[in-house]
């Protein structure tokens, strides 16, 4: 049993007076590649993280929804009829809109109480959000006997519920790749989503430790959010020049209608936001048979390539990020690009065993030399999805 489940667990009872029902976890996620292409119709490529985002949790007999924050120090309430959009604010609008969003679809969801805690990095664009939101939605499907994590089928229509409460009520303009990955990606996999065909899903092997290999994230401190305004304005490019194009989505756009697609647009910001939809896709595509085929120098390379088209052509990265990309190249990673909506956020680096302690210093010492605080630099391999936890009977209440 995790540490942080035994936590959440222990100091339910202390805030709430009696033991939880059970504790529920999902995890962050980091995608691989194929960013920016899931409100597009493309593909994205994301695995789960180990870390995740634990809730223990009790039901209520009545409509609030009553949460314990242990990493913020923070207790706040709402009730599921106050529930709208900008309500609740802060971070309890993504567990509050999780449960609103289920009431939604017509499940019968009640108020709950909550402990939450976790080592999923916020600001990291390492999806501390959908976490939050798994948990918290993985708990209600428990406690009122929905079954929604019993098959991959039914965490389906959770994802949409984590989704909407992010869209509708949190006012972040996600595609749903977070959610889906935290809630359907499977240990040594990753997780092929195609966006443009109903979100449906194939698993590709991704287990680097058997290839001499390890993935880094590279946390550069920069905090990202993406109710910001910068995510929604790209998502606004990208609907205009669909638009332009006749099409519904960019993601309908093939490599080889690329050329004419960018010709019919005189808009330089909307075809440099073109050019990044399709190319990254085919990337996806291209990285997908490179890693059924065991080709990491190819994964790598189209590392490299994805990280020059957010940058240049999606306009969605940071010194920060550009600094940790080329120095974890310049000491030895086969690939290294932004990962995540940019802004700040995570790097990830794909990087051979005898090389992962020069790459950490290299990261270090590039951001010494820029007086910026330093980066956060870890291992991680694909991880399980959002599930309940095994937790000492002891700490329950029947």
């Amino acid at each position: 049993m995790s540490q942080l489940a035994h936590t959440a667990a222990q100091r339910f009872e202390q805030i709430f007076g009696h033991a939880p029902t059970g504790v529920w976890a999902a995890p962050g996620r980091v995608n691989l590649i194929g960013e920016h292409t899931d409100y597009n119709g493309g593909l994205c490529l994301p695995i789960a993280l180990p870390q995740r985002t634990y809730a223990a949790a009790g039901p209520r007999d009545d409509d609030i929804v009553r949460v314990a924050s242990l990493d913020f120090d923070e207790q706040a309430e709402v009730s599921l009829d106050d529930v709208a959009p900008g309500v609740p604010g802060g971070w309890l609008g993504y567990v509050a809109g999780t449960i609103w969003a289920l009431r939604e679809r017509g499940f019968a969801v009640h108020g709950l109480d909550l402990a939450t805690t976790s080592d999923v990095p916020i600001g990291a664009g390492l999806s501390s959000s959908a976490a939050i939101e798994g948990a918290a939605g993985g708990a209600a499907s428990g406690l009122f006997n929905l079954g929604l994590l019993d098959s991959d089928a039914s965490r389906v229509t959770l994802v949409d519920a984590c989704r909407r409460a992010e869209n509708h009520i949190v006012g972040a303009p996600t595609g749903g790749l977070d959610q889906t990955a935290s809630l359907r990606c499977l240990p040594r996999h990753a997780l092929l989503i195609d966006f443009g065909h109903d979100a449906r899903v194939r698993q590709i092997p991704f287990d680097v430790a058997a290839h001499g290999l390890r993935l880094l994230v590279i946390d550069t401190r920069a905090k990202h959010a993406l109710v910001d305004g910068q995510y929604a304005a790209r998502r606004a490019n990208c609907e205009q020049a669909a638009r332009e194009l006749g099409v519904d989505l960019l993601g309908r756009i093939t490599p080889e209608q690329l050329p004419d697609a960018l010709s019919r647009l005189s808009d330089q910001t909307l075809r440099r936001r073109v050019r990044h939809v399709v190319t990254e896709i085919a990337r996806t595509r291209q990285c997908c048979d490179a890693l059924e085929h065991g080709d990491f120098q190819q994964v790598g390379e189209l590392f490299n390539q994805s990280h020059a088209s957010l940058r240049d052509d999606y306009e969605v990265s940071s010194p920060e990020l550009d600094l940790a990309v080329a120095a974890a190249r310049g000491a030895g990673a086969l690939g290294a690009r932004m990962t995540g909506g940019g802004f700040g956020g995570s790097a990830i680096a794909l990087v051979p065993v005898a090389a992962l302690d020069a790459v950490k210093r290299a990261v270090a010492d590039a951001y010494l030399a820029r007086e910026w605080t330093p980066a956060h630099v870890f291992a991680v391999h694909a991880a399980g999805p959002a599930d309940r936890v095994a937790v000492h009977e002891a700490q329950l209440v029947e």
